[in-house]
């Protein structure tokens, strides 16, 4: 019998069982490789395949107890820059100490993910707009109170945030509650980098009659090529 959390322990009682070993061995495996999986590589926290994933899980939670999902959308300023002055292994390196202070900010319920370049996106599961605009500000504040460390002296580091809601009244997909709070953090970097662009009460209430054709629709026609 193989105990759920433990080595596995023989059937006949032996002292060493080289199979279970080996099977203990494999489970082991199979749990990292399940990580690996879901995580992204250079930052630790989760990719994109799981953002989606997770994002959908938490929309049919909000829809069935009426609990809202926050989503914030993060992007460092630029980052090409740190790119082309520092190298890309700096850029890395601040790709991950932005993915930490992330993390080091939201609740271990909260869903942290690396969407895609410099761009990141926190999931808050059963979390009021008001709160989800908090968090993004602690977010942005410690980013920007906390410089990258080079050889070559310090990098002052910001990043801009878009933040959206997702209440029960609304019907949409994972991709267009993204499109939807991309338009703040498109706002955000046309505002002047480094600050947080929201969704109100009052819009909100005005698209929970909006389907979402009409939406994606209002997304083609008022969505601008980004250039960050």
């Amino acid at each position: 019998m193989i105990a759920k959390d433990s080595h596995p322990t023989c059937p006949v009682g032996e002292k060493h069982c080289e199979y279970l070993d080996e099977i203990a061995s494999l489970r082991r495996q199979v749990r990292e490789l399940s990580k690996l999986v879901h995580k992204d590589s250079l930052t630790g926290i989760f990719n994109f395949r799981f953002l989606i994933q997770s994002l959908e899980l938490e929309m049919e939670r909000t829809r069935r107890c009426d609990v809202p999902t926050v989503l914030i959308l993060a992007d460092l300023d630029h980052f090409k820059q740190v790119n082309d002055t520092w190298g890309h292994k700096t850029g890395n390196d601040a790709l991950v100490q932005i993915a930490n202070s992330i993390r080091g900010v939201v609740r271990k319920l909260d869903i942290p993910c690396r969407f895609g370049g410099e761009e990141f996106a926190i999931i808050l599961p059963s979390t009021e707009l008001l709160v989800g605009i908090q968090v993004a500000e602690r977010i942005r504040n410690t980013i920007q109170q906390t410089p990258l460390l080079t050889n070559d002296g310090e990098i002052n580091l910001t990043a801009s945030f878009g933040v959206d809601v997702y209440v029960a009244t609304q019907n949409e997909t994972p991709e267009l509650f993204i499109k939807r709070t991309d338009l703040y953090l498109y706002q955000a970097k046309t505002d002047g980098r480094n600050c947080v662009a929201h969704a109100t009460s009052e819009r909100i209430k005005a698209e929970s009659n909006i389907t979402a054709g009409e939406r994606n629709a209002l997304f083609n026609l008022f969505r601008p090529d980004k250039k960050r």
